[in-house]
């Protein structure tokens, strides 16, 4: 974690070299010098970090560099939140110091700790020999590959009698294996987390299957796989031959024979490309099967089978494994004791369905003393990073595997409460705030960020619930082992402190700082955490379920520049009795987040919040309010509030940085900024007054990719066909509001590349299916109460709708729904009211 945290500080000095470096005078050159010896060490930083394990010098040299980046940010910041950042000309920043003579105070002080700072790194730059760490690369990456091939070089036969709910996954691998279902030679790749039994599943495979083909290998793949070594064990040759000698004896060797050949936890996506043209195609129905964790990996296979993706096992399967190892001497058909079976479906649930996971505890289990009391002790008491060594062990070889920039996205995840759905939105703001985030060359930071997202969840650390119609992900989940994994992780880098009642966290370590702190518990009534955090606190997460009141204090935490509070009521914002005395004190807040909140929003101190970038609020007590000082914030990306707020005089900067803005009412002083309104994406307005500059404004917003509007009433002669059609980029269209009589919906005064739509009580007088038939790119449509009382047809579907894959109906004026025969060829997902009767084709495959 010390390559991130150098990353972050050197972004934040670069910009203060750019930025302040007149106003810091003297001072600015020992900035230069702090930024130029950090790159210097910068450059092992990553060499270092992959030899920390194992090695306790290494890890000692990073966390003193990590510890010092810290210190190097907590400096420059609160100098900052001290005098606030300058934007003026040189001789107005000398007039402001001799006008603030106690900023020349604070200058000087800067200057001296920097001046300590610069010692202590020349100090880490030197010891790096001291601990050896420029002589262990070629130590470290032996030692790992020995590790990883032994743990998994052999393998058990599998006592299929004790596998649990893999049956049907066997039989539809054999299945794919079949030579009459493809001749050609075939790749098969079967995707999962650690632990939820792909080797198991490959084992079952290989064994019904090896006795169909002429040349069989099952073959476990290293981290640090050798191709040499692999191809040699292919044709059980150990002598010395060079690749092209050993690629081809094997091409000989195999261009005669059906084979099957099982590749087990493949981690690397070259692997296949180094062995796709090794391996001949007769077309005699040979067969490789991978296992891996990564849809990557599977996906360079170039298979044109879609992954197997291997789930958790239910409630009642996981119960039954995990019994069979708890209770390994019961007789068959013999009954669990009926004082223990609850305790069981308990300790059983805690596994979340992963069965390696069900297997170690179920193993504990079986150690101890069969009794109430022994096994309650063991669910109060459960630890995975002790008794579950071996389990979290493979785990964190996922972990172990990410690239350094994704393991500060990973181990944030420790800052949600168990089971919760995140938003992927949210978190993504949260990264990006925190300076988690490179901007890569990509278009926007937020696109890199999803990226980083999609790489969390092909790597399988993320449960996928929802995503939205342009296939970013929406809503995940972590599995519970896997959180275990980032909170233990996080802790041992004092990276995320967790407060809650299960809470493991040595809060009361001599020396801790906290930067990062997760309130997880639903009593914090004593407010026992507020004892421990302090001016150091980057991030503040409260998550309460009940609500409590807080009160907070900003000048406990004027370096925060991330504050999400949900189910938390604030008696005062600052304290009832606290004035500020700066205007600085949340200079470096960026990320605002309140949900289910009695917060007056109206009542937060904008004006002290000169960086926010995201404000997310939701669910509070106070309605409509004018907050003129938050539109005056010139860093502001989104704005989402899900009861809407006036847009009073907004900034100029404000306005052209803007990308998301959800929900507002439109306010005439608006109009002239609408030019620059060119970064929006997404806008949803409500209550609009002024339909006039609503279409202005609508004509001028080229780039948005979603537009929801609701209102008591669409006057669509004016919007529809002036502004609509002209949205090449708009993806996702919601219309909310009675549509006026004289207008008839038309396909063609849609969006063209429109993906979702939603018609909300548009009060229309005939069927729009034939119509919305023709959108050929709509993929989702949701349709409720959008007919006019007058209307008592049913809704037929006789044409068109090529990719609609979801269909939401809840009109009461319908009865029937039929969709012809080739209609909705896609779809997979209907709901629809309980009154309304279905016709569907036999051919239509939908869930409901």
């Amino acid at each position: 974690m010390a390559e991130v945290a150098v990353r972050i500080v050197l972004n934040k000095l670069a910009d203060v070299i750019v930025n302040e470096a007149q106003f810091l005078g003297g001072v600015g050159k020992k900035v230069e010098r702090v930024n130029r010896e950090l790159n210097r060490i910068q450059c092992c930083l990553q060499d270092a970090d992959s030899k920390r394990k194992g090695d306790a010098r290494v890890q000692n040299w990073l966390n003193e560099l990590r510890d010092v980046a810290y210190r190097i940010e907590d400096t420059t910041d609160t100098f900052f939140c001290k005098v606030g950042y300058t934007d003026a000309t040189f001789s107005q920043k000398l007039k402001r110091l001799c006008n603030k003579p106690w900023e020349v105070y604070f200058l000087h002080k800067l200057g001296t700790e920097l001046d300590d700072i610069l010692n202590v790194l020349n100090e880490i730059s030197k010891s790096k020999v001291t601990y050896g760490i420029s002589d262990l690369k070629e130590k470290s990456e032996g030692e790992v590959g020995v590790v990883m091939t032994n743990r998994r070089a052999t393998y058990q036969e599998v006592d299929e009698s004790e596998v649990v709910g893999m049956q049907a996954d066997k039989n539809n691998i054999l299945k794919l294996l079949d030579a009459d279902q493809i001749s050609r030679r075939a790749v098969i790749t079967i995707v999962g987390p650690g632990g939820v039994g792909k080797t198991t599943l490959a084992h079952m495979v290989y064994r019904s299957a090896r006795a169909d083909f002429e040349y069989h290998r099952m073959l476990p793949i290293s981290q640090q796989f050798s191709l040499v070594d692999l191809l040699r064990k292919m044709i059980s040759v150990w002598e010395n031959h060079d690749v092209e000698d050993l690629i081809i004896k094997l091409k000989c060797f195999l261009s005669s024979k059906r084979y099957l050949i099982i590749l087990d936890d493949v981690w690397e996506v070259d692997l296949w490309n180094q062995l796709k043209d090794v391996l001949p195609d007769v077309k005699n129905g040979s067969r490789v099967l991978m296992t891996t964790r990564s849809i990557d990996v599977a996906k360079s296979a170039e298979s044109k089978m879609a992954p197997y993706e291997l789930n958790f096992l239910d409630n009642r399967k996981s119960l039954d494994l995990f019994l069979r190892k708890a209770l390994p001497y019961q007789q068959p058909g013999e009954e669990c004791p009926s004082d223990l079976l609850e305790l069981a479906d308990t300790l059983s649930k805690k596994c979340k369905g992963l069965p390696l996971a069900l297997i170690i505890l179920g193993g504990i289990l079986s150690t101890k003393e069969q009794s109430y009391s022994a096994w309650e002790r063991v669910l109060q008491t459960m630890n995975w990073h002790l008794d579950g060594r071996d389990c979290m062990q493979i785990l964190a070889m996922s972990y172990e595997d990410m690239p350094h920039y994704l393991k500060p996205c990973f181990q944030y995840l420790a800052s949600f409460p168990e089971d919760h759905m995140i938003a992927a939105k949210h978190l993504i703001q949260m990264w990006i705030a925190e300076g988690f985030i490179p901007l890569k060359g990509r278009p926007t930071i937020e696109i890199v960020a999803e990226d980083f997202l999609e790489e969390l969840y092909k790597r399988s650390m993320i449960q996928v619930l929802s995503r939205s119609t342009n296939g970013s992900i929406k809503y995940f989940l972590v599995h519970d082992l896997l959180r275990d994994l980032a909170i233990h992780e996080a802790e041992k880098e004092n990276f995320v402190t967790i407060f809650s009642q299960a809470t493991t966290s040595d809060v009361n370590k001599p020396n801790r700082r906290i930067r990062r702190a997760s309130i997880q518990n639903q009593d914090i009534m004593n407010m026992r955490f507020m004892n421990y955090l302090g001016a150091n606190t980057r991030s503040l997460l409260l998550f309460v379920f009940e609500m409590h009141n807080v009160s907070l204090q900003c000048s406990n935490f004027r370096l925060l520049k991330v504050l999400e509070l949900v189910g938390v009521g604030l008696t005062s914002w600052l304290g009832t009795e606290y004035i500020l005395k700066s205007s600085h004190e949340l200079i470096h807040l960026k990320y605002l987040g309140i949900r289910n909140s009695g917060i007056q929003v109206s009542s937060l101190p904008f004006h002290c919040m000169k960086h926010l970038e995201t404000l997310n609020i939701a669910y509070i007590n106070d309605g409509d309010a004018n907050v003129d000082a938050l539109w005056r914030i010139a860093t502001l990306r989104h704005v989402r509030c899900r009861q809407g707020y006036f847009i009073g005089p907004i900034s100029t900067h404000a306005v052209s940085n803007l990308q998301t803005l959800q929900w507002v009412k439109p306010h005439r002083a608006w109009a002239r900024k609408l030019p620059l309104l060119n970064n929006l994406r997404k806008l949803g307005v409500y209550e609009v007054e002024d339909w006039v500059l609503m279409n202005n404004l609508l004509e001028t917003l080229h780039s948005l990719v979603s537009l929801k509007i609701n209102s008591g009433n669409l006057p669509m002669e004016i919007v529809y066909p002036k502004a609509l059609p002209n949205y090449e980029n708009l993806r996702s269209l919601h219309l909310g509001g009675k549509w006026s009589y004289n207008v008839t919906l038309q396909a063609n005064l849609f969006p063209p590349h429109l993906i979702k739509l939603s018609l909300v009580y548009s009060e229309l007088g005939q069927d729009p299916m034939p119509e919305l038939g023709m959108l050929k790119s709509l993929k989702k449509l949701c349709l409720s109460d959008v007919f006019s009382d007058v209307y008592s047809g049913p809704i037929i579907c006789s044409e068109g709708f090529p990719v609609l894959q979801h269909l939401e109906l809840f009109c009461p004026q319908v009865k029937e729904l039929t969709v012809a025969q080739g209609v909705m060829p896609k779809l997979a997902y209907i709901e629809v009211s309980k009154h309304i009767e279905i016709h569907l084709p036999p051919d239509c495959c939908t869930g409901r």
